[in-house]
């Protein structure tokens, strides 16, 4: 299992530094309101604009983060978003990823008062659209043309898991 903790300050910059190009920054924020360059200010700003802002780590063998998300009230009751789901250029492509949004997905179920998670990401984002079918989550809308970038505009997919279906794996 893996752990998460909340967001240090001093971990900003370094989550910031993964972030490469202006369409990284998209693809990781969606809508979020981030601009290019990016920054760790810009993290912490974000924070302290929204105390139900959940901002968690998941922090690698040497303590500094290898792993980020979110979660934040969708507006709904008794639901949650998931979302900033971003894992350290070195650490990808070995599992850390699944791992942190399963440890994501504990800490959202952990109390009674969530029925369910849920999700935007990109349609051509289809690793992280495979792994949160793999975890469960379906596809509840398609929303095309959702952001545009540079001269393309991407089409989002609102994505959500229950309660049960977390529950019976």
């Amino acid at each position: 299992m893996t752990a998460l903790r909340p967001l240090t300050d001093a971990d900003a910059a370094v989550i910031a530094s993964w972030i490469d190009s202006g369409d990284a920054l998209v693809l990781w924020s969606g809508k979020a309101g981030f601009t290019w360059p990016f920054d760790g200010g810009q993290l912490l700003d974000f924070r302290a604009a929204d105390p139900a802002r959940r901002l968690l780590v998941a922090p690698g063998p040497d303590g500094r983060p290898l792993g980020h998300v979110m979660l934040r009230p969708d507006g709904t009751p008794r639901s949650l978003r998931l979302g900033l789901v971003l894992v350290a250029p070195e650490f990808r492509g070995r599992g850390h990823g699944e791992a942190l949004v399963r440890a994501a997905l504990d800490a959202a179920f952990a109390g009674p008062d969530v029925e369910r998670v849920t999700l935007g990401v990109y349609a051509h984002n289809h690793g992280a659209r495979r792994l949160y079918e793999r975890l469960g989550f379906r596809e509840e809308e398609v929303h095309a043309g959702s952001v545009q970038v540079g001269e393309t505009w991407w089409t989002s997919v609102t994505m959500a898991l229950s309660r049960p279906a977390w529950l019976s794996g």
